[in-house]
């Protein structure tokens, strides 16, 4: 038997008739494929999978989830229903281990946040109707950072279209471009109406999941097609290699021709997560500085002297200050598209001579600075690192220290240390979570995002997560179950009140033992909408929100559940949290009144011309994400 092997951390692909492999086998490289596949067919493990022997009780359902099997699928999250009753049977009868959710965006967050937490393809279902439509915002953030996400739709039936079916869903109801098509939302959509089409169908998903960076596809199965038998038909042989992107050779000679006229920066965005130790090596090599956006925290360890800080929101000021008083000729851009959470589009952030932009998306470099002079080269960030290692000469060491992000001093515990300052609860999770345990650590947007990224410090990879390109609320408290869950170890989510009473999958995480932390800033207010609106001069409209104790709503759910009001109380909650083995939420009443951190970003701010309705309020904290 033949085979081939996509690369780390893909899926296998056979280039026989697709063999099902035991549940829960995957394999990292060709040597262990040809071990496993040697040992299988010696105990006659490999079954047939959709060829001539194909038993003929076999269904529509049962061929995709077991198509889903081969593509390295392991987990699937969706809310269940009557028109997709045979598909959720099908899946809970795989390998694939299946979770009901509450809610289909919820879901989809959780199958985004799986995904990146072990770079395995991962599965939503919905049923028809308001299925398809909430799971829509999770899809639609899940093709935004990058993620390889599968949904599993039911539509109606062909005979029963157009007359008004319980949750009819077909082009009568809903459009079909863009949820039944490709475009902006999925990579790959289509309705399965045969059976004859699953050849093509698989072909088409196992080339995109061999191929790097993200993708969202939708496949959408009439009720009555999920039941329908397969017969007679034999998937089409694959032959695929791996094909990682690389940089020609003389792009590569160019860039080395461009970075080594002149000290140069590196600007290090979550498309190079994979390239962390090159990147270091880069870095060290060169002397050059470094810089990282939101998404980014974390791939160049904060703590090392050549770190200048986070660019855009919730970033620090000291990267300006690096740019102003040790300005680079060029700056590399790796994996990052430069988007306003980036970067504010800031003229400051400019370099004399342009951009070198190195991405996997020919389309991303030059776009967020159109006007700016940039070199783009295409390729995967690691190959390209590991190319540039070998070409770039050494830099002479610097004497001169680079700027650092200043630590945000505390001011000493008032007589009665309440309510919690953020401050002092970001600096308890430093301690507590970052450095003591191995968790991944997620922001919610709003406050809950530049909090954590302005004082939060990572010195390796994959640690942090935000959501920049959507940034919808309840993507961390309920992507923090996919985290969890895919990692095999502890998750928390940073998240603001208003995201958990928007979207929380409580009930979920208990009911399948999932080791998720909450860490709610209480505020009673939408508060980057609150402060914002202040600072701006805008009177008149409310963020404000109902207190809410959600200590007690966790523990109705089954959740263990602590609430803090006092910042003596922070570690030892933060302790019992770790040491617990359900789901656990601390509930934080904190200080709102304490503007979120955003100094770096005013500077951004003030070089677009955007000010305040008074002059005199252009200088104070401003936390809106666009204004």
């Amino acid at each position: 038997m033949s085979q081939n092997y996509t690369g780390s951390n893909s899926p296998l692909i056979t280039t026989e008739p697709y063999k099902e492999f035991p549940a829960n086998r995957y394999v990292e490289s060709v040597s262990d494929v040809s071990r496993q596949v040697d040992k299988l067919e010696d105990n006659n493990e490999i079954q047939p999978f959709l060829n001539d022997e194909t038993p003929a009780a076999l269904s529509v359902a049962d061929a995709i989830a077991q198509m889903l099997v081969n593509l390295g699928v392991s987990y699937a999250f969706g809310v269940a229903g009557g028109a997709m009753a045979s598909l959720w049977g099908a899946l809970s009868n795989s390998s694939i281990d299946v979770l009901n959710f509450r809610h289909e965006a919820g879901a989809a967050f959780a199958a985004t946040e799986a995904y990146f937490a072990n770079n395995r393809p991962t599965v939503v279902f919905t049923t028809a109707g308001p299925g398809i439509t909430n799971a829509l915002t999770g899809l639609f953030a899940a093709r935004g950072e990058g993620a390889k996400v599968i949904l599993l739709s039911a539509c109606t039936s062909a005979p029963q279209r157009g007359r008004w079916a319980i949750q009819e869903t077909s082009t009568y109801t809903l459009p079909s471009g863009g949820i039944f098509t490709p475009g902006a939302l999925f990579n790959y959509a289509i309705t399965i109406e045969s059976a004859a089409q699953l050849p093509q169908i698989f072909r088409k998903l196992a080339l995109a999941m061999a191929q790097p960076g993200g993708f969202v596809a939708h496949l959408s199965i009439p009720t009555a097609v999920q039941a329908s038998l397969v017969e007679n038909i034999s998937l089409p042989q694959l032959d695929v290699t791996p094909f990682p992107m690389t940089a020609s050779k003389q792009a590569i000679a160019k860039c080395v021709e461009l970075l080594s006229s002149g000290p140069f920066a590196i600007w290090v965005g979550f498309g190079a997560r994979n390239a962390a130790e090159e990147i270091l090596e880069l870095a060290e090599k060169t002397g050059a500085a470094v810089m990282c956006s939101p998404r980014g925290k974390g791939i160049f360890p904060e703590d090392h002297p050549q770190f200048v800080g986070v660019t855009g929101l919730g970033g620090h000021a000291s990267v300006l200050t690096y740019m102003e008083q040790q300005p680079p000729l060029r700056t590399l851009v790796l994996g990052t598209r430069l988007g306003e959470p980036t970067s504010f589009w800031s003229s400051a952030l400019v370099p004399k001579e342009g951009f070198v932009h190195v991405d996997i998306d020919p389309e991303v470099p030059g776009v967020a600075y159109p006007h700016v002079e940039t070199f783009p080269v295409q390729s995967d960030i690691k190959a390209f690192v590991e190319e540039l290692l070998q070409q770039l000469p050494d830099a002479p060491d610097s004497t001169m220290p680079l700027p650092r992000p200043e630590p945000k001093a505390i001011e000493p515990a008032p007589e009665v240390d309440y309510p919690v300052r953020p401050e002092v609860l970001m600096a308890a999770i430093q301690k507590m979570i970052v450095e003591n345990t191995d968790a991944i650590v997620m922001a919610e947007c709003g406050n809950s995002f530049t909090w954590s990224t302005h004082l939060l410090q990572f010195s390796e990879a994959n640690r942090y997560r935000v959501s920049t390109g959507v940034g919808a609320m309840g993507h961390a408290v309920t992507g923090v179950l996919g985290a969890a869950l895919a990692s095999n170890s502890k998750a928390v989510g940073i998240v603001g009140d208003g995201a958990m009473l928007m979207n929380n999958e409580i009930s979920t995480a208990v009911k399948y033992k999932i080791p998720a932390i909450w860490i709610v800033l209480n505020d009673a207010r939408y508060n980057m909408c609150h402060q914002g609106m202040k600072v701006l001069g805008l009177k008149g409209a409310d963020a404000t929100l109902p207190p809410t104790n959600f200590a007690m709503i966790a523990r109705g759910m089954g959740a263990e559940a602590l609430v803090v009001v006092r910042e003596s109380e922070i570690e030892a909650a933060l302790e019992k949290a770790i040491a617990s083995n359900v789901p656990f939420l601390i509930d934080v009443v904190i200080d709102a009144d304490r503007p979120a951190p955003s100094g770096g970003r005013n500077k951004g701010l003030a070089a677009q011309g955007v000010k305040s309705s008074s002059a005199k309020n252009s200088v104070k904290q401003v936390s809106f994400p666009m204004v």
